[in-house]
């Protein structure tokens, strides 16, 4: 039984062809092993190699062409907000001088006193004035009998040339009958020589008389010529004599008083000049101004639009008027005036404002603050005040070409908003800037643009 459930021992070959087998399945595993695991080392290898190789490409790019970051100019909008320096100045201000000589009396306005139009200011002591009207009425009065007189003259001689007209007739009546009475033999010729002889008496006599009434009438003329001259002379130093009275030519505020009493004063200019605009006494006697008034009711502001500005300012357009010392005060000014004409020196227009100032709130010579509204046509460009480059050749950008190589170009700035500017000419809108131009960009250079993000 044991013998014949005992398995008979394999034989040598059958030993041999098993090992074979078992010899072959252990190196294909082996191959299917380095396979599979050098095909996922390609996998992984291969695209990092690609990457690093496009990425060694970009920095030998980069480190040939350099990056910039552009941009692109913007238009302004075409309204816009622009606020001014200005100078408060009185619409109406004068210095008032003395027309007639003599002392000062009395004056009658402080500085600061508000006064009305033909208020009395000052009394002037002049007694050579006074003097000089009572000579000249006196001489007027003298004119006025020699013109008297000349006109007695005058009736005189027509009264003595009608006489004489009226003798001439009835001498030459006297003649011609005369005459006849010759003829008939009735009188002598004597007689009728008698009678021409007292016609041509009578026809001088009439002549003497004309030439007598023309003399008296040029008497008359030469004295109401001088009757005339003497009114005039007179009504002249009447009229220095009001001088003497100083008043307010019109309604406002003494801002000076230059004289004090008794002080000697001299008609004409002023030959001196006062520090201040706000003085109390003076003693100079060459000093004839009296005072300064101004009208504070209107006041001018003066400003000095830019010339880019100017061509969009409007007469009559309403402004914003404000003094640092009134913050919570906003006046309306409106533009009256302007001097048609750019400083060549500040490159502005000097414009002038008007403003109510009916509780004299303003004051001449203060310094405001003006806000414009302008509506521009053709609105310029704004850039950053970082793309603009200042150097010997002007203002100028960077600009980007089609070939990306650089190119200066000129610009003309407008107005600077700090971080910003105006660009008034050079550009189209369409350009490529440099956003920060550096010494590196030189002209021509090859560039790679970037656009900057906002």
């Amino acid at each position: 039984m044991d013998s014949q459930h005992r398995p008979s021992p394999d034989s040598e070959e059958q030993k041999t062809s098993k090992k074979q087998k078992r010899g072959i399945g252990g190196i294909g595993w082996a191959v299917l092993g380095v396979v599979f695991f050098g095909s996922l080392l390609a996998i992984g290898i291969l695209p990092r190699l690609g990457q690093k190789s496009e990425l060694q490409a970009a920095v030998k790019e980069a480190s040939i062409v350099p990056s910039v970051n552009v941009i692109t100019p913007r238009r302004a909008t075409g309204a816009t907000k622009v606020e001014l320096p200005g100078n408060v100045v009185a619409l109406n201000q004068t210095t008032i001088y003395a027309r007639s000589t003599g002392y000062l009396r009395r004056w009658y306005a402080d500085i600061g006193d508000r006064v009305r139009a033909g208020q009395l200011l000052a009394e002037i002591d002049s007694p050579d004035t006074n003097q000089q009207v009572l000579q000249a009425k006196a001489e007027l009065v003298q004119a006025q009998a020699n013109v008297s007189q000349a006109r007695a003259n005058l009736a005189k001689g027509i009264s003595d040339l009608k006489q004489a007209r009226a003798n001439l007739l009835i001498a030459r009546q006297s003649w011609e009958r005369w005459q006849v009475l010759v003829k008939k033999g009735a009188v002598a010729q004597q007689d009728a020589d008698t009678k021409y002889a007292t016609y041509q008496a009578n026809l001088a006599s009439v002549e003497s008389a004309q030439n007598t009434i023309n003399s008296d009438s040029a008497n008359l003329n030469a004295a109401q010529a001088s009757f005339y001259a003497s009114q005039a002379n007179y009504q002249r130093n009447i009229l220095l004599q009001s001088y003497t009275k100083v008043t307010a030519p019109f309604a406002g505020i003494i801002t000076a008083r230059n004289v004090n009493t008794g002080v000697l004063i001299s008609s004409g200019t002023s030959n001196t000049t006062t520090s201040s605009s706000i003085s109390t006494t003076s003693t100079n006697t060459s000093n004839t101004s009296l005072y300064t008034i101004a009208d504070y009711n209107k006041l001018d502001v003066n400003i000095n639009v830019p010339q880019s500005l100017s061509g969009s300012l409007k007469i009559g357009q309403t402004t914003q008027v404000t003094v640092k010392e009134l913050p919570q005060r906003v006046f309306a000014g409106k533009v009256v005036r302007t001097s048609n004409a750019i400083d060549p020196t500040t490159r502005t227009l000097l414009t002038q404002l008007e403003v109510h100032n009916s509780d004299a709130t303003l004051r001449p010579g203060m310094y405001a603050n003006v806000k414009l509204d302008i509506k521009r046509t053709d609105p310029p460009f704004i850039l950053p005040d970082s793309a603009l480059v200042v150097n010997a050749g002007g203002t100028q950008v960077a600009t980007v070409t089609k070939d990306k190589t650089v190119h200066y170009q000129k610009v003309a700035v407008g107005r600077d908003y700090g971080t910003e500017v105006e660009i008034t000419s050079g550009l189209t809108g369409k350009e490529s800037l440099i956003a920060t131009p550096t010494v590196d960009e030189t002209e021509g250079l090859r560039v790679q643009p970037v656009a900057q993000t906002k």
